[in-house]
């Protein structure tokens, strides 16, 4: 039986999110921000591996860190020291607090974030914006802000079941690629 990793399920306060400690985190070039029950295995696991073979320092919570890593404050850490963010949105992408929370810390950090649009359109965004009623309103509202940003900024849309995968990643690295040297 394969060892799986365990990361935490449950989401944590904002303030969880600040005590951010760079020495147990990998410096990285482009944080890969995803649900990962619905692209872990393929979007982002394939896109991880492409910018790996790129020589580039993508970082993918299931790859980036090991056991004993804390996980909010490495995630928040790569967050504000990457130089892009791939924020790859799925149809249960708005039910994750956790993708939401760091779409916003990438939002608010001024990251250039490069949306990729996995068998939803961007139009969709918001109104499958299902943030859990347990949500502080000004929490819900940092989520809107930063999804509204991500709708309105020019992305890759893909249909997984019709779509060339080959094409998906290589025009995506390129992306992230001259993203990096700008």
């Amino acid at each position: 039986m394969a060892m799986q990793r365990f990361l935490p399920t449950r989401f944590m306060t904002s303030r969880l999110w600040e005590m951010a400690s760079p020495a147990q985190a990998q410096a990285c070039d482009v944080f890969i921000n995803h649900r990962g029950a619905d692209t872990k295995r393929t979007v982002a696991g394939l896109l991880y591996d492409r910018l790996v073979h790129l020589n580039l320092r993508p970082f993918l919570d299931s790859m980036s860190m090991e056991p004993g890593d804390k996980l909010f404050p490495s995630l928040d850490w790569a967050i504000r020291n990457c130089k892009v963010g791939v924020a790859i949105f799925s149809p249960r992408y708005c039910e994750s607090r956790f993708c939401l929370q760091e779409l916003a810390l990438l939002v608010e950090a001024k990251k250039k974030v490069i949306p990729i649009f996995c068998d939803v359109q961007p139009s969709e965004l918001l109104k499958m914006n299902n943030i859990s009623a347990a949500a502080p309103p000004e929490e819900v509202e940092r989520f809107r802000r930063a999804l509204e940003e991500a709708r309105y900024t020019v992305g890759i849309v893909f249909d997984s079941q019709n779509g060339n995968w080959s094409d998906l990643l290589s025009e995506a690295s390129d992306i992230i690629a001259k993203s990096l040297n700008d």
